[in-house]
């Protein structure tokens, strides 16, 4: 029997048209208005920013990722100008019920050239303990979950990374001025 969890790993990149000088993907991710999150995917409920009990930054968004309703809670463990790695339990509320799962947010920028740099939007989501006894409960198998999961996931990261790319793009020239 395999130990690995995945349930989803995807990973798309855009071009961001901005010189990476001029670009904070930290500033950007914990500061993102709602407005703003929802512009980025159709899938997109609601985002804010928070901190931690003990501090930390915080980012919590809200959306759909196939037929689960999903509350990420990505606690900021790096936040740097040009990478930043988030760390989420989401709650995820389905027909068949809600449970917990662990997603990796990466986001990070590497320059091109003098005036561009690619954007890479990184997520992996893993099944932790309640997951796999909410599949337990329900007969789903790991297999199944993460066939249904990674083809939804994918498919969100498509069609959110590049507008994410656009939003640090404008940032990034906003902040330039």
């Amino acid at each position: 029997m395999s130990t690995d969890n995945t349930l989803s790993l995807s990973t798309v990149t855009a071009i961001i048209h901005a010189p990476i000088e001029k670009v904070n993907i930290a500033d950007w991710v914990l500061h993102l208005p709602d407005a703003e999150y929802q512009r980025c995917s159709t899938a997109h409920i609601a985002a804010g920013s928070t901190t931690t009990e003990d501090g930390r930054p915080m980012s919590i968004n809200v959306e759909t990722i196939g037929d689960a309703f999903v509350v990420q809670h990505y606690v900021a463990e790096v936040h740097e100008p040009h990478y930043c790695r988030m760390l989420s339990i989401s709650d995820s509320i389905s027909p068949a019920g809600r449970t917990k799962l662990q997603v990796v947010w990466e986001l990070s920028a590497k320059k091109i050239d003098d005036n561009t740099c690619e954007y890479t939007n990184h997520i992996h989501s893993t099944a932790i303990d309640q997951t796999l006894e909410f599949l337990k409960a329900h007969n789903v198998t790991i297999e199944a979950a993460s066939a249904a999961r990674q083809k939804a996931s994918h498919a969100h990261n498509v069609e959110e990374t590049p507008k994410f790319a656009r939003s640090i793009e404008e940032l990034a020239h906003k902040n330039a001025l």
